[in-house]
């Protein structure tokens, strides 16, 4: 019988043990669950409750089909048959794993270890006890481990390397099949795999290969090398291997390496060592073809001068030293003058040959250190970087114009030309080489536009001159798209009857910002940008839209005159362009300027002439008496009218020689069945000696100035210019029937 004393030890001890028990189980995370089907007790730890989610205070009933929920469906079913057979006791189900939900969603991975401990009187199992673990951890790794197995192996396959493994104090070698296949051993030779290996390398390099493998077996360091082999089939391939030692977990001392097939690699860099040896070969001549190339790129291909690519980085360059220093960048930009004539006259033979002269003109004209560019055409600049005066440059560009004036004999040909120069300056920092070339141009414009063979310096009034004629084009096209270009009509006059005869219509520019404009401001301008022909079709479409508007005002017009610019007469659509506009034959006549070569009239224009007539719009002459219209071209282009010149009437009352003159140009035009207008006629003198001189028609302001269309009906009902001279102004109505009859007979 224990003594009180002993059985109170034992129990002492009977809760240390559970103490320490409970301790190993928490610290060794290990879920603890219990099932005593024999009293119908579940008990789960805290921990067990844990891995799951739970709170350590919460209850878990043990509800069978609810745990069962929980499991993974593809693990449940298993599941089921595990727990049934670890409840029998079965051995092969005291240990399992599955997938179970976590409380937060994810699923987590649960080994389950359990054994019966209690059995009935018949040999039940009433009691299960055991433990779960999370080893989703560890199914993680092993899924990362298996992952990066599966790469590896995949990699290996894609790249064909085959892969060894050797025990170096057993004597032992293990090869996968990637690598059998590559030496193109069976299966049946994988046990004598290394006498084989060593029958099948190519015997110039058996030796090498020995020796190289027992250097790294001696030191134990990784090696790199590569060998041919010749296999079972014939086939002579190039192996290239590594190898790397290591100590394994026994502290065997093991060998790993890869082999791979390199022939195709090696056979093309043989190729390419072959294709780069060739290219070695040749590279002198390359080398000069490239010299050739880039100078080619550069030079000018007639006259061996840079050309104007060369010229942008050599005047770049060369601005970059006058800035840093306190030397002077001059541009002479030189354009040969009559160049044109001779490629036009000898043929371009000859202009090639005057293009070559001017280049050693030029070369022989400046220093060796001074730079001479064609830019195209018969374009050429020089380039001086020194510390020069304007009257050096200036000598330097007199020199060069008396050598290219001199005559040059070409196939029994004395050519001539001459050249003009634009000269621009610049130093200093703020040097900017594109503008320095821009004002040289400027400057060169100047020269050519003062009577050529000349040089001038570049001015910042001609730039600002150059400017204004720049904005003054650009408002011109912005007018001609807004419709801002509007006729103004100056009536005209049967000089016995002062009847109207008809208008003359004149452009005028109704500018935004400067009011009503006459030609004088602009028409220089618009010949430039080659727009008066526009300007003329223009006024023309809105003359003929005002004379209908006036039709419909009770107010006939007899003719408007409209002037034409020898540019729209040479124009091969401008027939098709009247015809769209429908005008009524014998009410619009065309205005020339006398000063229009009629002599030399192309055969567009005769034939746009010709036109005129079939639609019923006459020609006249405009400013007769200051051009240079022959008596020839006058029977043959055969005008309805010729207007004086305002010069030749200004001085009617003062000069009798006038007076002769004038009559002298009516008679002719009487001679040759043409009327005679006068324009600038400004007093009432002008009318009275005109009627008496046999003058068909008046124009000037003495009795009308030009007026805006919408002004004609008004000044026509109040005849105001029949009381200009105070009521003494006769009609001769004794030669009125005779100029009535040939008006007819001009018409039919």
């Amino acid at each position: 019988m224990l003594l009180p004393e002993a059985l109170r030890q034992g129990a002492v001890d009977l809760s240390e043990r559970e103490s320490r028990w409970n301790y190993a189980l928490v610290g060794s995370a290990l879920g603890v669950w219990d099932h005593n089907h024999r009293l119908g007790t579940r008990f789960y730890s805290d921990t067990w409750k844990t891995m799951r989610g739970m709170a350590p205070e919460e209850d878990a009933d043990g509800d069978y089909e609810a745990w069962i929920s929980l499991i993974h469906p593809d693990d449940r079913a298993f599941v089921i048959k595990a727990v049934d057979g670890q409840n029998a006791g079965d051995p092969a189900y005291q240990i399992f794993e599955y997938r179970e939900r976590h409380r937060d969603g994810r699923w987590i991975w649960i080994e389950c270890r359990g054994a019966v401990v209690e059995w009935d009187a018949d040999g039940t199992p009433t009691r299960v006890v055991g433990t779960d673990t999370d080893i989703t951890a560890r199914k993680e790794a092993e899924e990362r481990l298996a992952h990066m197995s599966r790469r590896l192996d995949l990699a290996l396959d894609i790249s064909d390397i085959g892969v060894f493994e050797a025990d170096i104090a057993g004597g032992t070698v293990e090869w996968d099949d990637r690598l059998l296949a590559i030496y193109g051993i069976s299966i049946t030779e994988r046990t004598t795999v290394n006498e084989t290996w060593m029958s099948l390398i190519h015997p110039d390099d058996s030796q090498r290969v020995s020796d190289t493998i027992a250097a790294a077996v001696e030191t134990s360091s990784d090696f790199h090398h590569e060998f041919r082999i010749i296999r079972h089939d014939g086939a002579e391939r190039v192996i290239r291997a590594k190898g790397a030692f290591f100590t394994d977990g026994d502290g065997c001392q093991r060998l790993i390496g890869a082999n791979w097939d390199v022939t195709e690699e090696v056979r093309l860099n043989a190729e390419l060592q072959r294709a780069k040896d060739l290219a070695e070969a040749r590279n002198q001549e390359l080398e000069a073809a490239k010299e050739s190339i880039e100078h080619l790129a550069l030079h000018d291909y007639l006259t061996g001068l840079p050309n104007r690519r060369y010229l942008d980085r050599m005047l770049e360059e060369r601005a970059q030293v006058c800035r840093t220093g306190e030397l002077t960048l001059a541009v002479l930009h030189i354009d040969l003058d009559r160049f044109k004539q001779i490629n036009d006259t000898l043929g371009h033979r000859a202009g090639d040959a005057m293009l070559k002269h001017a280049a050693t003109v030029l070369r022989q004209s400046v220093r060796a250190s001074d730079f001479v560019a064609r830019i195209g055409g018969d374009e050429f600049v020089v380039l001086c970087t020194i510390n020069v005066t304007p009257k050096k440059i200036s000598n330097l560009a007199e020199r060069i114009i008396a050598e290219l004036c001199r005559p040059i004999r070409y196939e029994n040909h004395d050519c001539r030309f001459g050249a003009s120069i634009g000269i621009a300056t610049g130093s200093g920092p703020s040097l900017d080489a594109k503008q320095l070339l821009l004002n040289a141009d400027i400057a060169l414009y100047r020269a050519k536009s003062a009577g050529r063979n000349r040089h001038e310096f570049f001015s910042t009034d001609a730039r600002r001159r150059i400017i204004a004629s720049k904005r003054l084009a650009d408002d011109i096209l912005i007018g001609l798209e807004r419709g801002e270009f509007v006729p103004v009509y100056q009536p005209q006059f049967h000089a016995r009857t002062l009847d109207i005869a008809g208008v003359e219509t004149l452009a005028r520019w109704q500018h935004r910002e400067h009011g009503l404009l006459t030609p004088d401001r602009f028409l220089s301008t618009a010949e430039d940008i080659n727009v008066v022909a526009a300007i003329d079709a223009l006024i023309l479409e809105q003359a003929l839209a005002d004379r209908k508007l006036w039709e419909k005002d009770g107010i006939t017009i007899p003719k408007i005159a409209v002037n034409v610019s020898s540019r729209r007469l040479d124009d091969p659509n401008l027939g098709k362009k009247l015809r769209a506009l429908k005008i009524q034959p014998g009410t619009v006549s065309f205005e020339l300027l006398e000063s229009i070569s009629l002599d030399d009239c192309d055969d567009a224009v005769i034939a746009n002439l010709r036109q005129l007539r079939r639609l019923g719009i006459d020609i006249e002459i405009d400013d007769f008496g200051t051009g240079h219209a022959s008596i020839v071209s006058l029977l043959k282009l055969s005008p309805k009218t010729l207007k004086i010149d305002r010069e030749l009437i200004r001085m009617l009352p003062q000069s009798s020689d006038q007076r002769k003159l004038v009559r002298s140009i009516i008679e002719i035009g009487r001679s040759l069945n043409i009327l005679v207008t006068a324009e600038g006629v400004e007093t009432m003198d002008h009318v009275r000696i005109l009627g008496d001189l046999g003058c068909d028609m008046l124009q000037g302001y003495a009795l009308a100035r030009p007026m805006p269309g919408d002004q004609i009906p008004s000044f026509i009902r109040a005849a105001s210019w029949r009381h200009a001279d105070g009521g003494t102004q006769r009609v001769h109505r004794k030669q009125r029937a005779p100029i009535d009859a040939q008006l007819s007979n001009k018409s039919l």
